[in-house]
């Protein structure tokens, strides 16, 4: 690969694409359950896909991040999630996830979103300002790992958070 890296939207050729770079990316991580792909393609057929961007390389789809509307306490209230984010595995570590998580945000910024949740690594997501002061939690998960960034002035987010229902049923429902 020797081209510029274009980040840009999702195209209507590109979800085979995306769902093949998911797949790739997702399968040596022992955390996956090798969803991803169907969830991506779960948000894109429930039209609640807000935001999916590529990073486009000679060609090649090389990244993908996907935003999503997300609920704290059953109210949307402009808050969206980030996830999942993929990264073709030779290309892992070299600044595309950052490149498509920072440009996922400013657009988000650019419409007016209060705020971006996910659950991931602190370590790496505090990097673009994530929080994890475990005031906004998901059923099941360590607080730890509940992250949020606020996009817009206004209180922190306090509450249980929960995302589309394409990300899996909720562990609580019964």
């Amino acid at each position: 690969m020797s081209g510029p890296l274009l980040i840009r939207e999702e195209l209507p050729g590109d979800p085979a694409r995306i769902a093949v770079l998911t797949a790739a990316a997702f399968a040596p991580m022992p955390f996956s359950d090798g969803t991803e792909p169907a969830m991506i393609e779960g948000l894109r057929a429930a039209r609640a896909l807000t935001l999916s961007l590529v990073a486009e390389q000679d060609g090649d789809i090389v990244g993908h991040v996907a935003f999503s509307p997300a609920t704290i306490e059953g109210r949307h209230d402009d808050w969206y999630a980030l996830g999942p984010i993929s990264v073709r595995p030779d290309l892992q570590r070299n600044g595309i996830g950052k490149l498509l998580i920072a440009e996922g945000l400013v657009r988000l910024k650019k419409v007016g979103a209060a705020g971006c949740a996910l659950i991931g690594d602190p370590g790496y997501y505090s990097r673009f300002g994530f929080r994890n002061d475990g005031c906004l939690t998901h059923p099941g998960l360590d607080p730890h790992f509940v992250q949020w960034l606020r996009l817009r002035p206004g209180p922190a987010p306090v509450g249980v958070l929960r995302f589309a229902t394409a990300f899996g049923p909720d562990p609580t429902a019964s």
